[in-house]
């Protein structure tokens, strides 16, 4: 009992991670003195974050289906908040992007295309409602249904911009085909988990 209070969970989950990114970030920026390196690093860190934090709530539900167990019980009941700690972690990184902008405009007109803002932005409107969607009054506002469907779109969109965007950095770097291969294995593991479930349902 006391190791199962001593391991956060909930709100107070969130609010941890939420500590952990604001001081990593803020620590690089600083680390550098605002220079370019700092912010950049920063915006590297806010990605790879962001990306694990999606994954742990996208293949929450499969975990669980797949190997049930204490951990993944755990990582189930936390779902919301491991969801809502990467909405935390893409608004860092957004900001961090803000400074990249604001005080190295040189570097952010060469690394930045127009066309990220549109794929960008499709992305981040899909957090945002996710995020503000994620409470009960949330469920209440769109209903059930409305919910469901939202919540299941945001997340494929989600996934499919995180696919884009490391991939198409594989020309440049092939580490990114390691993000890649993980967000694919993600997938196969749910569809793995539904079908399992679909069979394990099905009359004998």
């Amino acid at each position: 009992m006391r190791e199962d209070r001593a391991i956060p969970n909930g709100a107070a989950l969130f609010f941890l991670i939420a500590a952990a990114l604001a001081a990593m970030a803020g620590g690089m920026v600083l680390a550098d003195g605002g220079g370019v390196e700092g912010v950049r690093l920063a915006i590297r860190a806010t990605a790879r974050t962001s990306l694990a934090l999606f994954l742990l709530a996208f293949a929450a539900s499969a975990l669980v289906r797949l190997s049930p167990g204490a951990v993944t019980r755990w990582l189930l009941a936390n779902r919301r908040w491991f969801g809502l700690g990467f909405a935390f972690s893409h608004l860092v990184h957004a900001g961090a992007i803000f400074l990249l902008h604001r005080w190295h405009p040189d570097t952010f007109a060469l690394l930045v295309q127009p066309k990220t803002f549109v794929t960008g932005g499709i992305a981040y409107l899909f957090i945002a409602l996710l995020a503000a969607t994620s409470f009960d009054r949330g469920v209440a506002a769109l209903g059930p249904r409305n919910w469901k469907r939202l919540h299941s779109i945001g997340i494929w969109v989600i996934w499919i911009s995180f696919v884009f965007t490391n991939g198409k950095r594989i020309p440049a770097s092939a580490a990114y085909a390691i993000p890649v291969a993980i967000l694919i294995a993600a997938l196969a593991l749910r569809l793995w988990a539904a079908r399992r479930s679909r069979r394990v349902a099905a009359p004998a």
